[in-house]
């Protein structure tokens, strides 16, 4: 597992920051091993929510509680590999607070739509947005990605976000 992780970070075996920190969050005690383990098994388990959301699309307030779940679930996997800490700052960097809080708040929204107000057109539109604001809030950690979607979006639409 050492050198899996020597991989990841791009280590020479030199002791450095690495992906796969043992100390990444000094309140949780699972070994390299049980990170991996509990990573994989968050992420399939968001993206088993999501995909069960698609069978009940015709109920929008069942599939926005799913997708919902399933996206904060997906998101949230790395926090095994990284840590709270600095997932929480990552999260919340300069470049990114923006479509961080945005993702948030159409989370908070879209549930709010489904299981308070009951209103399915309400939770349509949110999880729509829910959705366009993962994508967001997604394309801040590829160099340059939001910048190109930026400029299709001059050039194909006549408009820039």
């Amino acid at each position: 597992m050492r050198k899996l992780n020597q991989f990841i970070s791009g280590d020479d075996g030199e002791k450095g920051e690495s992906f796969l920190d043992e100390e990444s969050d000094v309140l949780c005690s699972l070994s390299t091993t049980q990170r991996m383990y509990a990573f994989a098994g968050c992420l399939v388990a968001g993206l088993a929510c999501m995909f069960l959301s698609l069978i009940v699309f015709a109920k929008p307030i069942k599939f926005a509680v799913l997708f919902t779940f399933g996206n904060v679930l997906a998101v949230g996997s790395t926090v095994f590999l990284i840590g709270l800490g600095r997932q929480l700052s990552m999260m919340f960097d300069s470049v990114r607070v923006y479509a961080t809080a945005i993702y948030i708040g159409f989370v908070v929204i879209s549930l709010i739509c489904a299981l308070l107000i009951h209103s399915k057109i309400l939770t349509v539109i949110s999880i729509v947005c829910e959705i366009c604001a993962l994508i967001w809030y997604s394309l801040s950690y590829i160099p340059f990605a939001r910048t190109m979607v930026s400029n299709f979006m001059v050039r194909f639409c006549d408009t820039e976000l």
